[in-house]
């Protein structure tokens, strides 16, 4: 079948619809004619097919936050026999289900049975779109690694993050957020050697800087995670013990304990500010670029530095 590298499918008309159900009377106006202008995914299921329950609703997922450069059409196979029976005479394999058939321009582009991982879906779909010359947008990429991230799924975050790097190799939010989903897959050895790939026009960029802090802290705090029970009894004895305070808010930190970590630094600065040169602030500002700006232990902390600082 021959591959279309660099045909730019069309835009669709206004009001099409993205998912719908199809016939064999209407196969050749939503599939075939409806490829020459985006890629088409045909849906092969059947009411008594156990996984296709679970498989359509991940195509529509996927489909709709692809925003309109690929279409689903979903076949009943049992309502249209004749229509299957055509199909399996092409060649196309049907003899169970579910089974998803890519269309692009007129001919069928690739395929897969089963009900595979919504992360298999996105890539077959994103390898499909690269074909037709559609592929998703570095920005959509990254807003669904970011959400992927978010819910704790960094394996399909770091997956979502590398094509983003495919589309725009000097996409910083990309390489950020790449870095940060290693970490989070224990994967620290592999986030370093991303932060050293980093393209130099984006290497200053405050996401891999944040990026690269939460690697130091992160590696940081693993050595201070194992004393943290001892440097609280010091706290405990002599809240004077600054250095102690400072070594236990970098094992906090490492917990997730992100308030407790800003405690810790922000009574230094109360009892002594300035103390060995600074490095309880300076530490603390180490947390927020790693943390990130926005976020709201950042933004609890960064209020009550001011204040204090303002005092």
């Amino acid at each position: 079948m021959d591959a279309l590298i660099g045909q730019t499918p069309n835009a669709p008309t206004a009001g099409a619809a993205m998912i719908v159900d199809g016939d064999q009377n209407s196969f050749m106006r939503e599939v075939i004619e409806a490829s020459r202008s985006l890629p088409v995914l045909v849906d092969f299921w059947a009411t008594w097919c156990g996984p296709c329950k679970t498989l359509t609703p991940t195509l529509e997922k996927v489909v709709r936050a692809a925003g309109g450069r690929v279409k689903l059409v979903k076949i009943d196979i049992d309502k249209n026999r004749a229509l299957v029976q055509q199909l399996v005479q092409l060649g196309l394999p049907l003899q169970s289900v579910p089974t998803v058939a890519a269309f692009w321009q007129g001919q069928i582009a690739d395929l897969f049975q089963g009900a595979v991982p919504e992360s298999e879906v996105k890539r077959f779909v994103e390898a499909l779109l690269k074909q037709a010359g559609g592929a998703m947008p570095a920005a959509d990429l990254v807003g669904e690694a970011k959400a992927a991230l978010e819910a704790g799924d960094a394996q399909q975050a770091g997956e979502l993050y590398s094509a983003a790097l495919q589309e725009e190799p000097e996409n910083p939010l990309a390489w950020g957020g790449l870095v940060r989903a290693l970490m989070a897959l224990g994967q620290e050895d592999q986030a370093a050697q991303a932060l050293e790939q980093v393209p130099a026009a984006v290497a200053d960029h405050a996401e891999i800087s944040g990026a690269r802090s939460a690697l130091t802290l992160a590696r940081e705090g693993r050595a201070a995670g194992a004393q943290r029970a001892a440097l609280e009894a010091r706290v405990a004895a002599d809240p004077t013990d600054f250095q102690a305070r400072f070594e236990l808010a970098t094992a906090l930190n490492a917990r997730d304990d992100r308030a407790g970590a800003a405690e810790q630094l922000l009574e230094i600065m109360r009892r002594q500010r300035g103390w060995n040169e600074d490095a309880a602030r300076l530490k603390l500002l180490t947390f927020f670029e790693a943390w990130g700006f926005e976020d709201p232990a950042t933004m609890t902390a960064r209020r009550k530095l001011s204040a204090l600082l303002f005092s």
